[in-house]
């Protein structure tokens, strides 16, 4: 079987969120599975001195022009989160928290976050919303919420985010095809192109 495909997101990322929506049908087109793996992008703009995209002057107006009408095109429902960006470090510690527990559930964490975030104007950057949303999925939340704290966990992450740095993951979505690298989420067609493909 071929290797999973890499998508590299942060909790964060609007555009990361619109790539959640349809990353693991197209994979699934090609018989590939995805490997979902949240980094921070907070951690990667302090190494290459950048500004989240709220902080740019003209670039952010157009963003949000942008994000409210690439949802409306997918169908995706989108509420611009009255704080943003936030940090992603809560959400990104349950995930690999739960990842490492049952795979697929942490999946539907990932989606049910990002949804909660982008859609439900719900601060994921709190453990204890986050927690709430994994508790609507069943995950104990005593344990979850213990875990946020676990320096096990918190190791896991910063390897996981130390990882995708040395790879060259430096946005969200940014996404790995046996070896190749598309960053964005307006790349999802030329990733598609690759896999029916085999590259070019």
């Amino acid at each position: 079987m071929a290797p999973p495909i890499d998508f590299y997101f942060d909790f964060s990322s609007p555009y990361g969120y619109l790539a959640s929506t349809r990353i693991d049908a197209l994979a699934a087109r090609h018989g590939r599975s995805v490997a979902w793996r949240p980094h921070l992008l907070g951690v990667v703009f302090k190494l290459n001195d950048q500004r989240p995209l709220a902080s740019i002057p003209l670039k952010s107006d157009y963003a949000a022009r942008d994000l409210a009408r690439s949802a409306r095109l997918l169908k995706v429902p989108f509420k611009p989160p009255t704080k943003f960006p936030v940090g992603a470090t809560a959400p990104s510690r349950a995930f690999y928290w739960v990842n490492d527990r049952d795979p697929a559930l942490a999946k539907l964490l990932a989606q049910a976050l990002y949804y909660a975030y982008f859609a439900e104007d719900r601060d994921i950057s709190s453990a204890e919303v986050t927690c709430d949303v994994a508790a609507r999925l069943d995950v104990n939340r005593a344990e979850l919420a213990q875990a946020l704290n676990d320096p096990a966990v918190k190791e896991r992450l910063r390897n996981e985010v130390d990882r995708a740095i040395a790879r060259g993951v430096f946005g969200s979505p940014y996404i790995i095809v046996d070896g190749e690298p598309f960053w964005g989420s307006d790349r999802l067609d030329q990733v598609e192109k690759w896999l029916e493909s085999g590259g070019w």
